[in-house]
């Protein structure tokens, strides 16, 4: 067995009243820790719930009033969880989902907890994904934990960056290489990966890179704009670039990304480039090769397949 091998995780998702919309519980199996999530119309049974009645730490989400299509979050910690989040909640108006943490065991102190609150409002200012709405940032080095404490928080820590994102908050996941190195020059940020490039009939040319599930459009990158197509899925989403500055009018009339800007899927960013909806799979194509986007992942899934390690007992 090699030191660094990655070993598979069990999640549990436990829907407590059989509704996917309804009050959750996620757990890791083998870790203390309680993870509950729910809705604004399970609110009222999550902070029911005697698990909650314990010391840890909350998170309250939900759209930007300010900016379209960013989240805000709102990290605290409290002996009651129940009890502060309910309080929290009530003086904003933003939050769609609440989820809170404590475990199964009671065993988190209140510097515990304020230690985990500090650490993930730092590690989410980090990533940058979202506006968080703590008008303070908590220094983690006051957090006077002994330090045999601190590297157990750690380790709680990690297993709630696993389970944060299978249940839909991204917050602490790091930016793609390609965005958040923005001093470095775009052919070191992107150095080994597989590019993809649009070039359109109408002269508009963009080159991407995909990293961890994510499809970045680099800067440089044009876009059409003003074609009179009806594009639903994707119009708010390039108001909201072109309102931020990520994308801006050029001298040609065509539009330019100012920085690489992170989409969830390849059809997501053509339809951003192309001022239409459509197919990204088959729109992006490998640089300098027209293999599109599909034809490269159905590639690359048969090459994993195929060196595979067979059967032993074939």
């Amino acid at each position: 067995m090699q030191a660094d091998e990655i070993f598979g995780r069990t999640i549990q998702l436990f829907l407590v009243d059989g509704k996917p919309t309804g009050l959750r519980k996620a757990t890791i199996h083998g870790w203390t820790g309680f993870v509950f999530i729910s809705g604004a119309s399970a609110f009222g049974e999550l902070t029911a719930r005697a698990e909650v009645d314990r010391t840890g730490i909350y998170i309250l989400s939900g759209p930007d009033p300010e900016q379209a299509g960013v989240l805000r979050i709102y990290i605290g910690s409290g002996n009651s969880v129940a009890e502060r989040v309910k309080q929290s909640a009530l003086r904003r108006d933003f939050w769609e989902s609440a989820v809170t943490v404590t475990t199964s065991d009671d065993d988190l102190s209140k510097g515990h907890a304020e230690y985990l609150e500090a650490r993930l409002i730092e590690l989410t200012a980090q990533a940058g994904r979202v506006i968080l709405d703590n008008g303070t940032q908590p220094e983690t080095g006051r957090r006077r934990l002994p330090e045999a404490d601190r590297a157990n928080m750690e380790q709680f820590l990690a297993n709630l960056k696993i389970i944060l994102p299978v249940i839909g908050f991204d917050m602490l996941k790091p930016q793609p290489k390609a965005v958040r190195q923005p001093l470095q020059p775009v052919a070191e940020r992107i150095s080994g990966d597989v590019q993809f490039e649009i070039r359109h009939k109408s002269g508009v040319q963009a080159n991407a890179v995909e990293e961890d599930g994510e499809f970045i459009v680099l800067e440089g990158s044009e876009a059409l704009t003003g074609t009179g197509y009806v594009q639903q899925s994707y119009g708010r989403m390039k108001e909201k670039l072109v309102a931020e500055g990520v994308l801006a009018p050029d001298e040609s009339g065509k539009l330019r990304f100012m920085r690489p800007w992170s989409f969830s899927s390849p059809s997501a960013a053509a339809a951003v480039v192309l001022d239409r909806n459509s197919n990204g799979r088959i729109e992006w194509k490998v640089k300098s090769s027209g293999m599109t986007y599909h034809d490269w992942q159905e590639a690359a899934a048969g090459s994993t397949s195929s060196s595979a390690p067979e059967d032993a007992g074939s």
